[in-house]
């Protein structure tokens, strides 16, 4: 092969990976955009401390009468609700940031499994805000009962604003996270990594591992670690039937099943 040819070659090899780049920058300016956009909305309406308020509600509730948080550093109360505002347009702007993802990926993928890649796209947004929302309605106020509960009547509990956003923070990250199980086993089905039965077989170790894992990422009270884990094993199972489903709908026409893929009795 003469050494114009390979040119050639490597030039017809680069303009694709070039293009890829180019559509990648594309797609996150526009995710980017988008959580700007939120961002000012929310800085509008309901402003930083509307939203700090909102986020320190289910701990304030518990707290002794008169108490109430305390900010330990200078531009901490500027500072933090600034953050929470940019957590919550992230995901405000949460289905347009997956969405520039799908749209990415798309081309890739053929035309019968294409059509069912935007619901789970859908789905996997409403499980994390679910599972935001879960904890913030559910675990952070039982928490909050529980520490309570067991203080000393002479300790005034007043925690720092800064400490209680990072731990917030990472509560939501792991609820949000734990509730997106049900699209782990679907995608790890559906690329053949493991298959229907296997996910059956493996019931056992994965609630084992829940609750493992609930007792290492969560505060270290009872109800925290129900909280994660049980919704974990449940999602595991809605995961399974859901795989099933979607194997179905998105093989190729024509195409036959795989025998461990089958329903077992």
């Amino acid at each position: 092969m003469s050494a114009g040819e390979k040119n050639d070659e490597l030039q017809g090899s680069e303009a694709p990976f070039v293009s890829h780049l180019v559509e990648l920058r594309d797609r996150l300016i526009r995710a980017v955009i988008a959580v700007g956009i939120a961002f000012a909305l929310l800085l509008y309406w309901p402003g930083p401390a509307g939203l700090y308020d909102l986020l320190a509600a289910p701990l304030a509730a518990y707290l002794p009468k008169g108490a109430t948080l305390i900010a330990t550093n200078v531009i901490s109360p500027v500072l933090v609700p600034l953050k929470i505002a940019l957590m919550a347009a992230f995901m405000v702007a949460l289905p347009v940031v997956l969405y520039q993802l799908w749209a990415f990926v798309a081309p890739g993928l053929y035309a019968h499994e294409r059509k069912l890649v935007l619901p789970l796209v859908v789905s996997s947004t409403v499980l994390f805000i679910t599972g935001v929302a879960f904890c913030y309605f559910l675990v952070i106020p039982g928490m909050a009962r529980f520490i309570q509960a067991f203080a000393p009547a002479t300790i005034t509990a007043a925690p720092d604003i800064e400490q209680y956003f990072g731990f917030v923070l990472t509560l939501f990250l792991v609820f949000g996270i734990a509730f997106e199980v049900p699209i782990a086993v679907i995608v790890l089905a559906r690329m053949g990594i493991v298959t229907i039965a296997q996910l059956r077989q493996a019931r056992g170790y994965f609630i084992v591992g829940s609750f493992i894992v609930a007792a290492v990422v969560t505060p270290p009270d009872v109800i925290s670690q129900l909280a994660l884990a049980i919704p974990m094993c449940i999602l595991y199972e809605i995961g399974i039937v859901a795989a099933q489903l979607f194997i179905k709908h998105t093989q190729a026409p024509g195409a036959e099943p795989a025998a461990s893929d089958k329903p077992t009795v």
